[in-house]
């Protein structure tokens, strides 16, 4: 398995980074722009494997479909062939994805009408969707597990006859992903409306044609946060970030200048983060990332490093990511001499028994920093290495979501060898 030795002697972080556009952003475009061709003109896409993959899918002529680990794809793709009228297709992933559950999003199409079958286990894919019209009118569904199911099906219900009413039920997780979705929606001109637990979708839009420049991706910026909360002093620019985003990771402005020292500027669509006086370093951390649980890893790591006690919650749906990540997360962390308690839905930082400093010996003490196929893994802990030289194993999952970061913390004064353990 390949591993990268990450380091840096620079403790002073300046220079200009340039972020791809939002991969979630990008994956809902591409899905409304597949049903609506003419009329949608998207700029600055994101070059993450998951947009790939669900790029390739939208004009493949192929029968199976491989989405590879893009869970975004799956889904997405799942509620899009349901109303591909006469094409017969089955979709698959990896051997994760096919852990992964999809049965609220696959029923709740099948009780509008949909054609979709489970290829091997119930509930789980590979899946064999045969396209048909889909009337829509009105379907409850649960909101606690993912965000993306709602998603999904709120990107098609345009295309229903009746247009749709989703009665959310039970707690809703991720909800900033499901803004950001009805955002989007409304920005290309479709009829839709949300109040409290209700959204309407109707079928009559007026849309017009529309040049979209996808905003650059806030999860992706999360990580230079970290490294900036890390080192002595910053000037860093990273570029296309607007004050008014969708993106709901846009909060870690908020946690990091509060918790972190980090300070945020908006200037010309562009952030520059640089480093606060230090008046006095929080001993105790909670948070509520319900709504953003995609950098839950980065802050767990970024209070690792800094030997601050945390609580954070409303992490109940990392355990179907990529990889079970509150699972992951207390393994890697142990390795570094910290333990954590971790439950369904949370996980607390309590106990610090390690010391980063230039006699320690990451190699000899077995120290690397293992990925479990999760690119949001090697991001997280490769901002330690401001620190301390670490090791990431499997470090090029990172393409998941972000091909460039490795080339791009090299721009930083970083320097890394990737080498066979």
């Amino acid at each position: 398995m390949d591993y990268l030795k990450l380091q840096t002697n620079n403790f002073f972080l300046k220079g200009k980074i340039n972020i791809t556009g939002s991969k979630s952003e990008s994956n809902r475009l591409l899905i409304l722009k597949a049903l609506y061709p003419n009329l949608i003109n998207i700029k600055n896409i994101s070059n993450s494997d998951d947009t790939y993959f669900l790029k390739k899918a939208l004009f493949t002529t192929k029968k199976v479909i491989n989405i590879n680990h893009s869970g975004t794809a799956m889904r997405f793709l799942t509620a899009f062939f349901s109303i591909k009228k006469n094409k017969e297709i089955i979709l698959t992933g990896s051997y994760r994805m096919q852990e992964r559950p999809i049965s609220i999003l696959v029923e709740t199409l099948k009780k509008l009408g949909g054609k979709i079958f489970y290829e091997k286990k119930k509930g789980y894919p590979p899946l064999r969707i045969i396209g048909s019209n889909l009337l829509g009118g009105t379907i409850s569904i649960d909101a606690n597990l993912s965000s993306q199911y709602i998603s999904a099906i709120m990107l098609i219900a345009s295309q229903f006859k009746n247009g749709l009413k989703i009665f959310l039920s039970k707690k809703i997780t991720s909800l900033s992903y499901i803004k950001m979705t009805f955002n989007i929606l409304k920005k290309i001109g479709i009829n839709v409306y949300w109040k409290k637990n209700i959204i309407i979708i109707n079928k009559n839009n007026i849309l017009k044609n529309k040049k979209i420049l996808i905003e650059s991706d806030w999860s992706s910026a999360s990580y230079y946060y970290s490294l900036v909360a890390f080192c002595k002093k910053a000037n860093l620019n990273l570029k296309f970030f607007t004050k008014k985003s969708i993106q709901g990771d846009k909060v870690i402005t908020n946690i990091y200048n509060s918790f972190f020292n980090v300070k945020t500027f908006f200037k010309k669509k562009k952030l520059i983060l640089k480093k606060k006086i230090i008046k006095r370093k929080k001993k105790y951390i909670f948070l509520d990332l319900n709504s953003t649980p995609d950098i839950a890893q980065t802050i767990v790591v970024t209070c690792a490093g800094l030997k601050i006690k945390c609580f954070l919650t409303g992490l109940e749906t990392l355990k179907i990511k990529e990889t079970d990540r509150l699972k992951a997360l207390k393994i890697e962390l142990f390795k570094l001499g910290i333990k954590s308690i971790k439950t369904n839905n949370s996980l607390l930082l309590n106990n610090f028994n390690f010391n980063f400093n230039f006699n320690f010996n990451f190699k000899k003490k077995n120290m690397y920093i293992y990925t479990y196929d999760d690119h949001r893994m090697a991001m997280s802990f490769s901002t330690l290495s401001i620190i301390y030289p670490i090791s990431i194993l499997d470090p090029y999952v990172v393409s998941k979501s972000y091909t460039n970061f490795w080339i791009d913390l090299k721009k930083l004064g970083f320097f890394f060898k990737t080498k066979q353990l």
